[in-house]
């Protein structure tokens, strides 16, 4: 193609639009015509590569996308089963992605090619300290500092839900083997029973009632039998359908009890890396209205859908005993009806997964506007809120609506190829009855059989509906069971008696994904040492106290408690000996005296009494109407910051730990209030191993020693007359702060 798109030959049919959307002096380099839709049907796309962008349109699509060369954007390439694929990424992740057939795989290559030329060119035009940084040599995406692995090649690949899924539900089955035993015999057994009545229909109408409609006298005896069986048979078919119902029930609403149950229990041995990447709102759902699907799906539908497949197989070998030419004919729909669910069945399985990531949204704004409701009407956001929930119920509307087109076809045409089916059946059998070949009787028995047998396949057919919803859910909940704890329980752990609270780290390292946080850190606590830990915000001071704590489990390096490396102790065992303090103290729904003895249960009221006098908070709990029988509101909210934090001071205090962990715990109260914890502090770090977290330098002049953090290593450390002698780091944070204080100090005397 001629200037301005350069040297490259393009079809006639891209030649306008491709000239219409380039800018002066642009030329195209390469391109590639990608053929393939995301549904590998065939349709016409185009991939461009010029001298400033990357230029695509979609197979099928009007509309054309653009991105401009930059540090982070890749372009990879790979084939598969004769697909080819194309995939554009940058920090964040996948931005799109073109399939094509191999044909154009040369052009592909050469796109590739003329890619990296222009974004490496780009780079290397950049000012000196961007075009050395660091890059990732797979996709050579530029690597920000501290980064040792590439955000791209590390991402984990979405994987779709799949049926064989619920299969995995069977861990949760065993136990109950038994009953599902009995479950299965008296299920046999009720589908049996109810094969009974339209069996009884065939001597009914050839014995009786035809005979008697050709004049010959009505034998009352066989009536009465015929009458006692239908009434028998009804009467078994119901004791044996509320035993089985009964039973399967039981155990299915046990399964999803310890489903539950496990679920919870697994994600409460996760570390807190998973609950970084997770939203609160999407794990409720997953456990609450997840568990709740699978156990209907087991109590109810799968419960019908065994009785359905037992009630077809019967009724097709009853069928083929009597007149197997009527029975085939009978079985028609059948293929047809198969070749209808395996169709729709993997739609349904994406849809309905794709339903519950964005009812998952939904419940998102749910958990983040109900706790925060203060901060909310504090800033008179009730309208903005009110707006994004409709926002993400919109949503959830729109993929639902999506996924009813599909269903709303496929249900109606099920029951449309079964009245078919029934209708051949009349038409077969007329003519059969014409011609001799069978009985009114065997007729009527053969409408009846397959009333029930297509009613079953209809049923059998809207379970596809079910089957796709909990295998989704099914999957989300398993993709919580699957994941390992970054925070593994040791295989024999070390047994943990009592201990001195020496605490060593050695050469400890620490990276939050693939960013290095803490590098070589190495430090010695001795036991019964306060040490305070001070540094700008981000200098890894918080994440220093996880790793001691195992929140985290180091990278690099070793944490030994009393010589002994912590990861050799049950973890709960480790935290049993650690108090923690909070900048935002989180207290529970109930009463003080609950919250109060939350590390331990078991406390006596004197031991609560005793723990609140040591805080310094037994006298405004005196005060509350219940005193500590008080209930607090969610988050403590019926209480000042100050009693919150007292109370998670006495909470600290009652399981007399051997290692004390502040963070910031009096960074966020007035001046009175802070001299109030501050005596509650003075009685909780005596005799006991403290690491103490502080912006205020102020609150650390009882501290043996400080450590100063920057950039995640140990710049310094000593006292406060002795770092402040060195005039190093910590004499500069120390002045900045005094600086600050002096300026609000002469404000004040302004006002």
């Amino acid at each position: 193609m001629t200037t301005p798109t350069g040297p490259l030959s393009l079809p006639e049919h891209w030649q306008v639009d491709v000239a219409k959307k380039l800018a002066p002096g642009e030329n195209v380099l390469s391109g590639v015509e990608v053929d393939l839709d995301a549904k590998l049907r065939f349709k016409k796309g185009l991939v461009l590569v010029t001298s400033r962008r990357l230029l695509a349109r979609a197979p099928g699509e009007t509309e054309w996308r653009e991105w401009g060369f930059r540090p982070g954007l890749s372009l990879t390439h790979h084939d598969h089963a004769g697909v080819g694929h194309l995939q554009l990424f940058d920090e964040q992740g996948l931005l799109s992605s073109w399939r094509f057939t191999l044909g154009q795989n040369l052009h592909a290559i050469r796109v590739l090619d003329h890619f990296s030329e222009q974004r490496d060119s780009f780079v290397s035009g950049l000012p000196v300290q961007l075009a050395e940084q660091n890059v990732c040599p797979s996709c050579k995406a530029p690597l920000e500092p501290g980064q040792d692995e590439c955000p791209i090649c590390t991402k984990v690949l979405y994987t779709p839900p799949s049926t064989w899924t619920l299969f995995r539900l069977w861990r949760f089955a065993k136990p109950y083997s038994g009953q599902l035993g009995l479950g299965f015999f008296l299920m046999l057994a009720s589908t049996a029973a109810h094969m009974i009545p339209p069996y009884l229909t065939m001597p009914l109408m050839d014995n009786v009632l035809i005979p008697f409609q050709n004049g010959q006298p009505v034998d009352q005896n066989l009536v009465w039998l015929y009458m006692a069986g239908l009434f028998g048979s009804a009467v078994l078919a119901w004791l044996l359908g509320w035993g089985k119902t009964y039973v399967l029930a039981l155990v299915s609403e046990r399964m999803g009890a310890d489903l539950r149950s496990a679920t919870y229990e697994h994600l409460m041995k996760l570390s807190l890396e998973y609950f970084g990447g997770k939203r609160t709102g999407d794990l409720m759902s997953r456990i609450g209205s997840g568990s709740d699907r699978i156990c209907v799906f087991l109590s109810l539908h799968l419960l019908d859908f065994a009785s359905d497949v037992l009630m077809i197989i019967m009724t097709g070998v009853i069928l083929c005993s009597i007149n197997p030419m009527l029975a085939v004919i009978t079985l028609v729909p059948l293929p047809f009806i198969a070749w209808m669910i395996h169709i729709v069945r993997d739609r349904l399985r994406t849809g309905f997964e794709k339903i519950d990531r964005v009812w998952g949204e939904v419940t998102n704004v749910l958990a983040d506007t109900i706790p925060g409701v203060r901060v909310v009407k504090a800033f008179a956001q009730e309208q903005r809120e009110a707006t994004r929930f409709r926002d993400a119920n919109k949503h959830n509307l729109a993929v639902n609506d999506k996924l009813n087109r599909v269903w709303s076809l496929f249900s109606p045409t099920v029951s449309f190829l079964t009245e078919l089916g029934l209708l051949v059946v009349w038409v077969f059998g007329i003519w059969l009855v014409s011609n001799k070949n069978i009985t009114v009787g065997v007729l009527t028995l053969f409408i009846t059989y397959s009333s029930r047998f297509y009613g079953r396949l209809d049923s059998m057919s809207r379970i596809v509906s079910v089957t796709q919803k909990s295998a989704s859910a099914a999957k989300r909940i398993f993709d919580i069971l699957d994941h390992v704890s970054s925070v593994p329980e040791p295989a024999n752990p070390v047994k943990l008696d009592k201990i001195e609270g020496r605490i060593d780290l050695r050469e400890v390292g620490f990276r939050y994904g693939n960013r290095a946080v803490n590098r070589g850190i190495s430090l010695n606590i001795k036991a019964g040492e306060f040490v305070g830990l001070v540094g700008h915000s981000g200098s890894g001071k918080s994440t220093l106290v996880n790793l001691i704590c195992r929140f985290y489990d180091v990278s690099e390096g070793a944490i030994l408690l009393d010589g002994v490396d912590i990861r050799s102790f049950a973890v709960s065992d480790y935290r049993q000996n650690i108090g923690l303090v909070l900048q935002e103290p989180f207290l529970f729904f109930g009463t003080i005296a609950e919250n109060i003895a939350y590390g331990k249960p078991h406390a006596t009221r004197e031991e609560i009494i005793a723990s609140a006098r040591a805080a310094h908070a037994h006298e405004f709990i005196l005060r509350l109407p219940q005193g500590y029988d008080s209930m607090v509101g969610e988050r403590g909210q019926g209480l000042s910051g100050g009693e919150r934090q007292r109370i998670s001071i006495a909470r600290a205090l009652l399981i007399d730990p051997r290692i004390l962990i502040m963070d910031e715990a009096t960074s966020s109260v007035d001046s009175e209030t802070e001299k109030e914890i501050q005596k509650a502090l003075d009685n909780l770090v005596q005799g006991r191993t403290t690491i103490a977290i502080a912006h205020r330098l102020s609150t650390l002049h009882r501290a043996d020693r400080l450590v100063v953090l920057d950039r995640g290593v140990v710049m310094e450390e000593g006292s406060h007359d002795e770092l402040m002698a060195r005039e190093g780091a910590y004499f500069r944070l120390y002045e900045a702060q005094a600086r600050n204080v002096d300026t609000d100090m002469d404000d004040k005397d302004g006002d």
